[in-house]
């Protein structure tokens, strides 16, 4: 009876010891692009992936970046959707196809332009506007409907095209490199680049001239339409990861002064209050 007594016993002593090591090893798998500077490359150079590694910090487990190869626009599709990783970095608060965290930050897009062109750019009423030669934007960005609706577009077309090396885009997706739009403001080809505020904060901080960073404000259509160019940036799961999403929200606020910091360095301009401000200005919560 007493050798019974201990072989039951011995039993789930047993099996709690892998319970254990699990508990010690928890990992928050990260779906990464190799390569999409600034947000992320396979050094860990992106300031998403610093985000994240505060984030994990905060939960006290181990990060593990599944790398993609293509460009983070597919992240979800090939990565978070089939199981491979659980996060993904940085996706508008208001995706459809995930559950995404309270955001973290708060961005626009930006009217960047040389502190000595003599230009002055507020909002899309701005006169200078049309002395602008060159716009330095994206394709199929909000820019990009905007500057249809001030008569902008059809002349800044091949210019615009000329930042992507003139690929086709029938049947691939191309990416307009932020490094390549701010300098072409730096070096005199665009006047005016309009661009996501996170995209350019690296290049415009570390630029070898002065740059004026301006928010870009909603655009109303004349048929009414708004045009949006300010979004919340949350961190994403699949819609039934819902206790993930409960850690990632509780990480979120008790690291908030660290990511800021993250945000600081690399010279990300937020959205406070409405206004536009370095992340140096921003005050933690």
């Amino acid at each position: 009876m007493n050798k019974l007594l201990s072989l039951l016993i011995a039993v789930p002593l047993s099996m709690a010891t892998p319970v254990i090591a699990q508990a010690e090893s928890e990992t928050l798998r990260v779906c990464a692009a190799e390569d999409e500077m600034p947000y992320s490359n396979s050094s860990g150079d992106g300031f998403e992936n610093e985000v994240a590694k505060v984030i994990a910090d905060e939960l006290d487990w181990k990060v593990d970046f599944v790398w993609l190869d293509r460009a983070a626009i597919f992240l979800v599709k090939d990565l978070l959707e089939p199981g491979n990783c659980d996060v993904v970095m940085g996706l508008d608060a208001d995706d459809p196809r995930v559950l995404t965290s309270d955001p973290y930050y708060k961005s626009s897009y930006v009217f960047v332009y040389r502190k000595d062109s003599g230009l002055t750019i507020k909002d899309w009423e701005s006169p200078d506007l049309k002395k602008v030669q060159n716009f330095a934007i994206t394709a199929h960005s909000p820019a990009e409907a905007a500057l249809r609706e001030i008569g902008k577009y059809e002349s800044n077309l091949n210019y615009m095209y000329s930042l992507i090396g003139y690929k086709s885009r029938r049947n691939e997706y191309v990416r307009y490199e932020p490094a390549k739009m701010i300098s072409e403001v730096i070096n005199g080809n665009a006047g005016v680049a309009i661009i996501w505020g996170p995209s350019a904060g690296r290049y415009v901080k570390n630029s070898s001239v002065p740059l004026e960073v301006q928010p870009v404000p909603d655009y109303q259509t004349g048929e009414g339409e708004n045009i949006r160019f300010t979004y919340e940036q949350s961190l994403a799961v699949r819609k039934n990861d819902i206790d993930l999403m409960k850690k990632l929200n509780r990480a979120l606020e008790q690291a908030r002064p660290q990511i800021h910091k993250v945000l600081k360095a690399e010279g990300v301009p937020l959205v406070k209050d409405g206004e536009l401000q370095t992340a140096n200005k921003l005050e933690s919560k």
